[in-house]
């Protein structure tokens, strides 16, 4: 079984990822970490020094890679993961793709305090972080919404979250 936590920013996806893979006992992995691993450097450092189209292209190679070495996994995506390259489809078509929909103030109020660490947000002002994130939603929308299970994140639970899943 594969599981791919999609989602925006901030929306919970290595902590559900963590919990999801304990209690399934599969191996759970942060895409963005790999991501980290392989390039031994932050993602905001790789955003500055090679671009986001260097990004997408190292986090679309390293997706395929991931799943070709794992037939069961837990994997939290990165908020733009599955809006390119066919990402969406390549995971629907290996496993089951959840949603973790976060409301919008829920996902302010997180970002706030995070917004040094990711770099689509660090230079967005305090003020106009809501309007940036709902924006953003809604152009991600689209691809969010062909995950298998949607869950409104902030009324989730390990065993809702779980049921929802093996049903789907």
């Amino acid at each position: 079984m594969r599981i791919f936590l999609i989602g925006f920013m901030g929306s919970g996806k290595t902590h559900w990822g963590k919990l999801l893979g304990e209690h399934l006992h599969l191996p759970f992995y942060d895409l963005d970490e790999v991501i980290v691993q392989v390039e031994e450097q932050p993602v905001t450092a790789i955003f500055e020094e090679k671009g986001e189209e260097y990004f997408r292209l190292l986090e679309k190679d390293l997706l395929e890679g991931i799943i070709n070495d794992h037939p069961g996994l837990v994997l939290s995506c990165g908020g733009g993961t599955p809006c390119f390259f066919n990402n969406i489809d390549l995971m629907k078509k290996e496993g089951t793709v959840v949603w973790l929909n976060t409301s919008i103030d829920k996902l302010t109020e997180r970002l706030l305090k995070e917004k040094a660490k990711r770099p689509i947000i660090k230079n967005v002002s305090d003020d106009a972080l809501h309007s940036f994130i709902l924006k953003k939603m809604n152009d991600r929308r689209l691809y969010y919404e062909q995950a298998d299970v949607h869950v409104e994140e902030d009324e989730a639970t390990i065993d809702s979250l779980l049921q929802q899943i093996l049903h789907a």
